[in-house]
């Protein structure tokens, strides 16, 4: 289990248009948020990442970077990009499923053609949204084992301000005998 104010685990590969994304080398002034997505037949990751690419801009303001990563292959990664508008946003895509069980995500395994009538990959990740300071301490995490009710990234900017005003420590770290 993943643990706020410990080390996330290492996350290196490539991006669409904005070049290697490697954790280890990003440099956000305050966190980097990272969005785990099923992929292209996933209709409500669609969505959820046309909100987050809408929400990019404020993210960046209060010193977040932002990255959307599937285990999908490139071709399926550019047509989701293409579907949401991804201009800020940078879309990662080849996730090895045994990096996404490091970072605690589900995996599935297909049902077949989506309601979209886009087949699903044999396996892939569930959802799981991060955010991780510039040391590479989990700040934040949320991680689903489905893919519907997911964090509101208009109330994560909010949270941000407060966040940043309060200089607000991440919870959740106690590891200790309960």
């Amino acid at each position: 289990m993943l643990i706020p104010r410990q080390q996330a685990p290492a996350l290196a590969l490539d991006t669409l248009e904005h070049g290697r994304f490697d954790l280890a080398e990003e440099r956000p002034g305050l966190m980097t948020l990272v969005c785990f997505y099923r992929g292209l037949h996933c209709p409500i990751c669609g969505n959820y990442l046309k909100e987050l690419e809408r929400q990019t801009a404020a993210f960046a303001q209060r010193g977040v970077t932002t990255v959307a990563i599937s285990s999908d292959d490139e071709g399926r990664a550019r047509a989701m990009a293409e579907k949401v508008g991804a201009k800020d946003l940078r879309i990662g895509y080849g996730l090895a499923l045994a990096d996404a069980r490091k970072w605690g995500l589900y995996i599935s395994s297909s049902r077949g053609k989506t309601s979209i009538g886009i087949e699903e990959p044999a396996l892939f990740s569930e959802p799981g949204v991060f955010m991780v300071r510039p040391d590479r301490t989990i700040y934040y995490l949320s991680v689903q084992s489905m893919p519907f009710v997911r964090p509101n990234f208009a109330e994560m900017v909010q949270a941000l301000d407060f966040i940043i005003k309060n200089d607000y420590p991440a919870r959740g770290e106690y590891v200790g005998a309960v």
